[in-house]
């Protein structure tokens, strides 16, 4: 296209949609390459610093590149599903004990058990960020923001646990930032996506589909805003009318958009149900516009093939 000067306006929309695609492939097929040719160069580590550097980045991110390097990779990928298991097993009440105010609280071997997986969580960062030959675009990349969110919390609580039994603190607050910073050890789960090839490839479908993602979070949004306005409207007659407000009817439209809904809040008016009527039938049109679409882009992937 370059060549004979063809502008990329002048093309239809599948045109364009099969270029880019194309475009992406071969920029995923290039940045493989390039770690392929980087990995080759490991003879122009002239010093022994590099040379320990390039063999521990090897050891830390290249799981194939030896015997080493996958047991570490295999110990990973077992800490964060110990971990996991073990922030859902510690909040069963039969498996918890009680403190000195009578509160229940985490059970102290898996509290043991976390701490032994974030110190193997921290280590293997540090070690990664040692080895790393472009330390910025290390501490920025996705991946490795996830790995630092998922450990972050820990060391904060310890943190705020300590200032707090100094008196610095209002016990109170501190307990409330430490249930808050707590919440957010379930970005450990994301780990994953580093070690499982499946989840990479989810990802990339995801990324590739962001177009059509958007488009159809964009027809939900307008279609929740909708309905929900105006089964607020109708059930106000109502004097049992459980849709108390708009915001409160979004999660009526959320859940009969998405499932065929709980049953803890319904139209009670004929008017509310003729709504919630065409709402469901709305939703049936959006499935076979997203089949329909699904179909058209394998139809276009087979044609370009």
């Amino acid at each position: 296209m370059e060549f004979w000067k063809i502008d990329q306006n002048v093309l239809d929309e599948c045109c364009k949609s099969y270029l880019t695609e194309k475009e992406e492939e071969l920029r995923e097929i290039a940045g493989k390459v390039k770690l392929i040719l980087e990995d080759l160069e490991v003879e122009r580590c002239v010093t022994r610093t590099q040379r320990c550097q390039r063999n521990l980045w090897k050891l830390m991110e290249k799981p194939d590149s030896s015997l080493p390097a996958r047991i570490i990779a295999i110990a990973s990928f077992l800490s964060i599903l110990v971990s996991a298991v073990v922030m859902c097993v510690g909040t069963i009440p039969e498996l918890q004990v009680k403190d000195a105010e009578g509160k229940l609280v985490e059970h102290p071997t898996m509290e043991a058990i976390e701490t032994a997986c974030i110190l193997w969580f921290t280590a293997e960062y540090l070690l990664r960020f040692a080895a790393s030959p472009k330390k910025l675009h290390f501490v920025l990349s996705f991946m490795n923001i996830i790995d630092f969110m998922a450990i972050m919390p820990f060391y904060v609580v310890l943190t705020l646990t300590y200032l707090g039994s100094a008196s610095m603190m209002e016990l109170a607050n501190v307990q409330q930032a430490v249930q808050a910073l707590r919440i957010m050890r379930i970005a450990r789960i994301f780990k994953l996506a580093r070690h499982s090839s499946g989840l990479q490839t989810l990802t990339y479908a995801l990324k590739r589909s962001l177009k059509e993602l958007g488009l159809l979070l964009m027809y939900m949004g307008v279609g929740i805003f909708v309905f929900s306005a105006l089964a607020y409207t109708v059930e106000q007659s109502h004097p049992e009318t459980l849709f108390r407000s708009i915001p409160q009817s979004f999660w009526w439209a959320i859940i009969t958009m998405t499932t065929v809904g709980y049953g803890d809040i319904y139209p009670k008016t004929t008017l509310g149900k003729c709504n919630a009527a065409q709402k469901v039938l709305e939703t049936a049109a959006k499935h076979e516009v997203e089949l329909m679409e699904l179909k058209s882009r394998d139809a276009r992937r087979k044609d370009g093939d």
